[in-house]
């Protein structure tokens, strides 16, 4: 496994090393070799994993939905 157990993370360094996942994730996808992806891919699933975890109940933007994306897509028609 590379790095810290998401569980042993405070909530400030988890969202820390969720932001630099995110950030690096293009790139990766782009130029990294086939093992630094599943890496990356490992990684970030347990970091996402983690604070979904945490937050259950995280508030979801409701065009973030498949009903709120059917809406959009009628607007814009």
């Amino acid at each position: 496994m590379n790095g810290v157990d998401p569980g042993r993370l405070n909530d400030q360094q988890l969202m820390k090393e969720l932001e630099a996942i995110h950030r690096t994730r293009h790139d990766t996808l782009l130029h990294g070799s086939n093992d630094a992806l599943r890496v990356h891919n490992v990684r970030m699933a347990q970091l996402e994993g983690e604070y979904l975890r945490r937050h259950p109940r995280r508030p979801v933007a409701p065009g973030r939905t498949r009903e709120g994306a059917r809406e959009r897509g009628h607007a814009e028609a």
